[in-house]
């Protein structure tokens, strides 16, 4: 059965009416990207606290750049914190000034990151489409608009993008430096006149200097060493090298490039920040960044972070779900691997050859690296939301009669790909209670979140999407496939996770904040803090106090002992704790006061004089 033309015309009309007006053309881009940016990236993105253990490591270390004024190195708890560049301190402290010290600030920079790349991936597509020949553009001149909505929608709306743009660390940052310098790169390679060959017949002046959108993707690299160090410019050097490569036209590109320029603009933007930390801090930097946080991440595991193989495999088909189900038709659909094809193409007309190697570029780069985290990969979102975008659109409006019998086959087979992984989604909400192991910080959420009905609410959505799915391969109406991927992710995120995320707050997080309060109320002049059994950075960002994190009870126990035994500095001691780390410290209850009780955790004041008085047996 197949969809009825009259339909297929209303929506056809409707479209051309929109491209005829260029004006309300863009207006309705402008607004669909604030819509899809909100809805991503601004809604609620400060109402839910820090989240232990990475994001409050972030946050405190630039709320102490912007206390100390000391804009060079990066303190945490009282230690200097190496692990990543200046830049998202930076951002997050002058958020703070502007905006104040809270939760909005430290995650506004991931959020501005991911919105301005997903805008210029819109761009991209659009002006993309827009180089089509004089045929495509008569017969189907509201493709380039839709295509870029629906990349740019499919770039905001899934896992991946979702929690790094919503959580205050470098990731997000470095994903928006390091995809903004490739599509910088690619429109400066296709805008390029001639393919190059009009270059020499410039204006001599203007000859020199590489074009506007090279010199974007410099500043941009600078950024993201700024951000994380040498992978800013390894992983964007090698994918434009590998593409060039690939298209056979290095030298001709090297040349308009103005390398040399571009080199020093980096170096003039990145290096001086080095200088100075490195001037500051001498080897402590250099063997903490340099060796432990790169040669030694990308050739060891760090921090247990090993896993297997086919690690990024999982982590691409869940992180850009549910459309990761149509990467292999989106793929295939460009034919990578004739090279002889590409080769004779226009500049302008390999942006899916671009985003191919772009793609396998990031993923083969960190699969190939020792120590993994689902993180890493996230800068590969970009192309792999153009693949399936620029598939799509063959399939959007009006079918492209180009499209064979076997590309047809393949993306149906994706289809029903579709529907099978929204079935094991909904499988998965509805027994996602069971499959939840328990945690000590938040003994009572797996229970809460059952009763909340969350979890039946979100199998039911996935549900309903996989039978409307089948419904629409069924009926042909390939427009509709694509609206319900859409749709479906998007009331997922408003009606089952966004909440799901306030009560893990609550359950999780809450308990911490309102401790922390109360360190920063009770504690006196020089009374040292003790964080037994666990370590929760967010008590340090929340109290604005030092804290002394011992992992093990028996040597926490130890430490109070010395302290007993020697002269200590103060008075008392306080010790945050869960309730039955405490039980096991077995420390006598006339020693210390019972200051707070807070979800797991259990606030004390030991007090050395007490621990020093002889114990009198009244019996």
């Amino acid at each position: 059965m197949k969809m009825k033309l009259s339909d297929s015309h209303t929506v056809d009309r409707w479209f051309n009416k929109i491209a005829q007006r260029p004006a309300l053309a863009v207006t309705l881009s402008i607004l669909w990207l604030m819509l899809i940016s909100w809805l991503g990236y601004g809604w609620n993105l400060g109402n839910i606290g820090l989240v232990d253990e990475t994001e409050p490591l972030f946050a405190e270390a630039s709320r102490q750049m912007f206390v100390t004024g000391d804009w060079i190195t990066p303190f945490f708890n009282g230690e200097t914190r190496f692990d990543k560049p200046a830049l998202i301190y930076w951002c997050q402290a002058i958020a703070y000034a502007i905006i104040g010290v809270n939760e909005w600030a430290v995650r506004l920079p991931s959020a501005l990151a991911a919105m301005a790349v997903i805008s210029l991936v819109f761009y991209t597509v659009q002006w993309y489409l827009g180089k089509q020949d004089t045929a495509e553009q008569v017969e189907r001149p509201t493709r380039r608009y839709v295509t870029a909505a629906i990349a740019s929608a499919v770039m905001a709306l899934n896992p991946e993008m979702i929690v790094w743009g919503r959580t205050g660390v470098s990731d997000m940052l470095l994903t928006g430096c390091i995809a903004s310098a490739l599509l910088c790169f690619f429109l400066g390679y296709a805008n390029n006149q001639g393919n190059g060959k009009e270059v020499s017949q410039l204006p001599t002046p203007y000859s020199l200097l590489p074009n506007k959108w090279y010199l974007a993707c410099y500043v941009l690299i600078a950024g993201a060493i700024l951000t994380k160090g040498p992978v800013g410019i390894v992983l964007p050097g090698l994918i434009i090298l590998a593409f060039l490569l690939y298209v056979g036209n290095f030298w001709q590109v090297f040349r308009e490039m103005r390398p040399l320029i571009g080199l020093l603009m980096i170096f003039a933007l990145s290096v001086p920040w080095y200088v100075l930390v490195i001037w500051r801090n001498g080897w402590n930097y250099i063997n903490a960044f340099f060796g432990y946080h790169n040669i030694e991440r990308f050739t060891e595991v760090v921090n247990g972070h090993s896993a297997p193989w086919y690690f990024y495999f999982v982590v691409v088909l869940l992180g850009f779900a549910p459309y990761s189900v149509y990467l292999p038709a989106a793929l295939a659909r460009l034919k990578f691997w004739q090279r002889s094809q590409w080769r004779t193409q226009e500049r302008s007309q390999q942006l899916g050859l671009f985003a191919v190697i772009w793609f396998f570029g990031v993923f083969g780069f960190f699969t190939i690296a020792v120590t993994k985290l689902p993180s890493y990969v996230l800068p590969l979102m970009p192309a792999a939301a153009i693949l399936v975008a620029l598939l799509w659109s063959d399939y959007f409006i009006t079918p492209v009669k180009s499209n064979s019998r076997s590309s047809l086959s393949f993306f149906r087979a994706s289809g029903w790909a579709n529907v099978v992984l929204f079935a094991a989604l909904s499988v998965a909400m509805f027994h996602v209670t069971r499959l939840l192991g328990s945690d000590q910080a938040a003994p009572n959420f797996r229970q809460t979140l059952e009763n909340s009905n969350l979890t039946q609410i979100g199998g039911y959505i996935w549900l309903l999407s996989g039978v409307s799915v089948a419904f629409m391969l069924i009926t042909r109406r390939w427009q509709g496939m694509m609206i319900a991927n859409l749709l479906s992710f998007a009331a997922f995120l408003i009606v089952v996770l966004m909440p799901a995320v306030v009560l893990m707050d609550q359950e999780r997080q809450l308990p911490l904040r309102e401790i922390s309060t109360v360190v920063a109320n009770v504690k006196q002049p020089n009374e040292e803090i003790l964080m037994v059994g666990f370590k929760k950075p967010s008590v340090v960002f929340y109290s604005h106090q030092k804290v002394n994190f011992i992992k093990f009870t028996k040597d926490a126990v130890n430490y109070i002992q010395n302290q007993t035994n020697s002269q200590p500095k103060y008075p008392s001691l306080l010790v945050l704790a869960e309730h039955k780390n405490l039980v096991r410290m077995d420390l006598p209850p006339d020693d210390y006061e019972n200051l707070a009780s807070k979800g797991a955790y259990q606030l004390i004041r030991l007090s050395f004089k007490k621990m020093k008085q002889p114990k009198v047996n009244i019996s």
